[in-house]
């Protein structure tokens, strides 16, 4: 029976991933989240309480997966700023969560353990890398996390727009503008 439990609630996570990705929070609606998990709107709140607790957990287990497969290497900035590419282009919906959960948590919610944890680890393995002369210091440890994220992220925010302008151009060929773009901020 636990096995049936585990089972329900991974497939209500990916339906609810799915939802709240094309939604946000406040347009995702339970019952589609239902009907494409083959449960229940009971188990959901069951489960998760309420919609927003499915939303925390989407969020949060997406939150925990990015940190654990695309850990900080401060010797090679450029590369772990590719790797974040990666995990946008293979998993778009990310990009979209995290916007919503901007949009629709800032300032609404404490702050995720996971999250803070992780910028603390990240800034301090900066900070050590440019005491020791591998890295530049020429921005604060915080402010070069947040040039490196946001350089992985370019093409995953972009307008629909602007996407339109630059559909030609190839996963590999934005993969390198981000690693080029993350070593250009890093020469002296």
């Amino acid at each position: 029976m636990a096995g049936d439990a585990e089972a329900t609630k991974k497939r209500l996570l990916q339906a609810a991933r799915k939802e709240f990705g094309a939604y946000g929070i406040a347009g995702a609606r339970v019952d589609r989240i239902a009907a494409e998990s083959g449960s229940n709107k009971a188990q959901i709140y069951h489960y998760f309480g309420s919609k927003d607790g499915l939303f925390d957990a989407v969020f949060n287990e997406i939150v925990e997966h990015t940190v654990s497969a695309v850990p900080i290497d401060p010797t090679d900035l450029p590369e772990y700023a590719g790797r974040l590419f990666d995990g946008y282009e293979q998993y778009p919906e990310v990009q979209r969560l995290a916007t919503w959960y901007r949009l629709e948590r800032a300032g609404t919610t404490d702050p995720l353990d996971a999250i803070v944890e992780s910028n603390r680890h990240k800034t301090e393995a900066i900070a050590q890398a440019q005491r020791d002369g591998v890295l530049p210091s020429r921005y604060e440890p915080i402010v070069l996390l947040s040039l490196v994220i946001h350089q992985a992220t370019l093409w995953a925010n972009m307008t629909p727009e602007y996407a339109a302008l630059v559909e030609h151009t190839s996963s590999a060929d934005r993969r390198k503008v981000v690693t080029e773009s993350v070593a250009a901020l890093l020469r002296d």
